[in-house]
């Protein structure tokens, strides 16, 4: 689904990813992990087209999309739920979850049952502001808005940070049922070791913006793959 060959990206003079090779495919989540400052937001933000990127080829579904900025990439299948979250505080649930329709046709203007079948406590709070959210309840209003757009490639920029426990672990069913249906590829940024190990078909070691290693979750032990993102 997603190829990545040589990606470089800058901030102004400063490089910050360094011929970044990797692949994530369907029915997968490919997890990218590392020590913070290694590049991995830079990452996403390139995958998804928030952040030009300086060189090397982003494929999607075989189609180059290195040179497509977001609204495009968005249109294509590109879900990005970056770190932040970035919920509009002043508009409600419901509204919230409409800004994902904008790169849809009108026809698919609605929201799907499932979405609050996924997330039902949206369900109940579609009339409140986003602001008014506890985090928990901002990062899954985050991941449906995303969900909205009806995906091929779902970028997930630390969804663990700042939530509690009960609503990690529906998160982690959340991206383990989307994995399981066989619909999406999804890219996971994550430092809470526990969770990315229990969720990653895959796993991507970045330090000082360079691949490390790219290792099959299948076949190598939980302190290998530690080992790989502790450095």
């Amino acid at each position: 689904m997603l190829e990545i060959k040589n990606l470089t990206l800058h901030y102004g003079k400063s490089q910050i990813l360094f011929d970044i090779s990797m692949r994530a495919d369907v029915g997968a989540v490919t997890c990218v992990m590392g020590t913070n400052g290694v590049g991995k937001t830079s990452l996403l933000k390139a995958i998804s087209g928030t952040h030009p990127r300086s060189g090397g080829d982003v494929r999607l579904d075989g189609q180059s999309i290195s040179k497509l900025p977001a609204h495009q990439l968005a249109k294509l299948g590109v879900g990005y739920v970056p770190q932040g979250r970035d919920i509009f505080p002043l508009m409600t649930v419901r509204e919230n979850l409409q800004t994902g329709m904008a790169c849809l046709p009108k026809s698919e203007h609605q929201i799907p049952d499932h979405i609050f079948e996924l997330f039902p406590v949206l369900r109940e709070m579609q009339n409140r502001r986003g602001g008014d959210l506890s985090g928990g309840q901002q990062q899954q209003l985050a991941i449906a808005r995303a969900l909205i757009t009806r995906p091929k490639l779902l970028l997930l920029d630390e969804p663990t940070e700042g939530i509690q426990p009960n609503i990690i672990q529906h998160i982690g069913d959340v991206i383990r049922l989307l994995r399981d249906e066989g619909k999406m590829a999804i890219v996971l940024v994550e430092q809470y070791f526990d969770f990315a190990f229990d969720l990653a078909d895959q796993f991507v070691a970045l330090r000082r913006g360079e691949v490390t290693k790219n290792a099959a979750k299948k076949g190598t032990s939980r302190d290998e793959i530690l080992s790989l993102v502790s450095v």
